[in-house]
């Protein structure tokens, strides 16, 4: 099972596009926020991926209907996908674990900051995919992807 995840397009189709079109073959597409709309103008025109790609709300989609925070249950996992802003994740990572963890997640997915990150903590894969568009970590601008077997979890970020 693959998943892609990617955050903070802040209006780049391009490059929303660029992942989407790439990953088609993904199980999942999870948007972390902060690209709501153009991920809907994507979605005007392949309406047909619409089924495998969930978008959560970020702190620049103004008048979202997105939830801000989504549980998927993939397999015998449970992965988290919030944008992070409400649980601070610029400064610590600690609310996003008890979040997750009240959820039952082994997987924490979340944007905002535009840096990447992935780690294992406490049983919590965590992954921060940096920005699709505007990384603010010196490196290219990024997504992620998740692969899930029977032998385990392989948490990826790669350049867009």
């Amino acid at each position: 099972m693959r998943i892609v995840v990617m955050s903070d397009t802040h209006g780049n189709i391009f490059a929303l596009e660029r992942i989407i079109m790439k990953n088609t073959d993904a199980d999942w597409i999870i948007h972390l926020g902060d690209g709501e709309h153009e991920l809907d103008n994507f979605l005007l025109s392949h309406q047909k991926l619409a089924p495998k790609i969930i978008h959560v709300a970020g702190n620049c989609d103004f008048g979202s209907m997105s939830p801000e925070v989504f549980v998927l249950p993939v397999l015998d996992h449970k992965i988290l996908a919030t944008h992070g802003h409400l649980y601070g994740v610029g400064g610590s990572l600690d609310r996003l674990k008890a979040l997750a963890l009240t959820n039952g997640c082994d997987i924490a997915l979340f944007g905002h900051t535009h840096v990447r990150y992935q780690s294992y903590q406490n049983g919590i894969y965590l992954m921060n995919p940096g920005s699709a568009s505007i990384p603010r970590d010196g490196n290219k601008p990024s997504f992620g992807h998740i692969d899930i077997s029977p032998a385990g979890i392989v948490t990826n970020i790669v350049d867009v």
